[in-house]
């Protein structure tokens, strides 16, 4: 399959365009790339016996070739790319010449990490008063390889989830990701995202997700969540490991959440003060979009099972060691 399938819109003089996000769906280092661009301007790493990894570009095409097959008639949108740490490199004739001298045919360059994502429209819903549109994607990050062994099975991430219009913050459970795909072949990665499509319960996620609508924390247990997820980045592993939920975000990414929860126009505290679970869900996957490109999907997973966690604790009354 050739990623044309899914290009980026092209105006009329030819131009590839990318489509406008207003807030990309990571930000931290990265940048955005065309699929086009990726294909085309990128060399494909390779292991000590000069076999080659499995390229980026395959990558995507085999997580989007793996959904199309399972959603035959739905509506898939093109691929958002997003890219970070690049390998700058050169070719044997351009051996000691100077950087600034350099021509376009002389320069190498892969990203040791790149992430995608690709929306479904026709699949959606409205969660608390945000449309959420299903979104399956991945992420590739190389520095997780042994490049300097021969070929072996490649780590790969894909995930299933949705991707909510208001913010485009992305809504993943551990039940939509896949966390550690190690694959030899291309079509290893297509069996692979079809059974992770195929499996994904929907419904349940839309379902739960609804539910963090109707819990409220007060100022004051905000307060404490803030306080304690301070506290749970310092406590002796003894300690931690005693606490069954873990907070997935870092103390820079609580600073955010404790910002946006002042500032945030969609997802503030409310007049009265306290903040529904829902919104409390969104500034967390908010901050997240800070993440590097190899944590974001592990973060985004740990923010639904730590929301649905208090969810729980709030609707039954019982302690939380967060809240506490």
């Amino acid at each position: 399959m050739d990623l044309q399938l899914m290009a980026p819109v092209t105006l009329s003089n030819g131009e590839e365009v990318m489509e406008q996000e207003e807030r990309p769906f990571i930000m931290a280092n990265t940048i955005a790339i065309t699929p086009k661009e990726l294909k085309e301007r990128c060399i494909i790493p390779s292991f000590a016996d000069n076999e080659s990894t499995i390229s980026h570009t395959n990558f995507i095409e085999a997580v989007y070739l793996g959904a199309q097959s399972w959603l035959k008639h739905e509506t898939f949108k093109p691929p958002k790319v997003r890219v970070s740490h690049p390998v700058n490199g050169r070719v044997p004739g351009a051996m000691g010449k100077p950087a600034k001298f350099l021509t376009e045919q002389e320069k190498t360059l892969y990203y040791e990490r790149m992430m995608f994502e690709i929306e479904i429209p026709s699949i959606r819903d409205t969660v608390n008063r945000n449309q959420l549109n299903l979104t399956i994607g991945g992420v590739r990050a190389l520095n997780t390889e042994n490049l300097y062994t021969k070929k072996s099975e490649e780590k790969f991430k894909v995930f299933i989830g949705f991707n909510n219009l208001v913010c485009l913050n992305l809504c993943i459970s551990t039940d939509g990701l896949k966390e550690e795909l190690r694959a030899r072949t291309v079509s290893e990665i297509v069996e692979e995202t079809v059974k992770l499509v195929s499996n994904f319960n929907a419904p349940l996620q839309l379902r739960q997700m609804a539910e963090f609508g109707d819990e409220f924390l007060s100022e004051h247990q905000f307060a404490q969540l803030v306080g304690r997820s301070r506290m749970y980045q310092h406590l002796p592993p003894k300690i931690k490991k005693d606490i069954p939920v873990v907070m997935p975000l870092s103390d820079s990414q609580i600073n955010m959440v404790t910002r946006q929860y002042y500032h945030d126009e969609s997802f503030k505290k409310a007049d009265e003060g306290g903040v529904s679970l829902w919104s409390l869900f969104n500034l967390f996957t908010g901050a997240n979009k800070s993440s590097y490109i190899d944590s974001f999907l592990t973060r985004g997973a740990g923010s639904h099972t730590f929301v649905n966690d208090l969810q729980i604790a709030l609707k039954e009354g019982s302690e939380h060691w967060f809240l506490q």
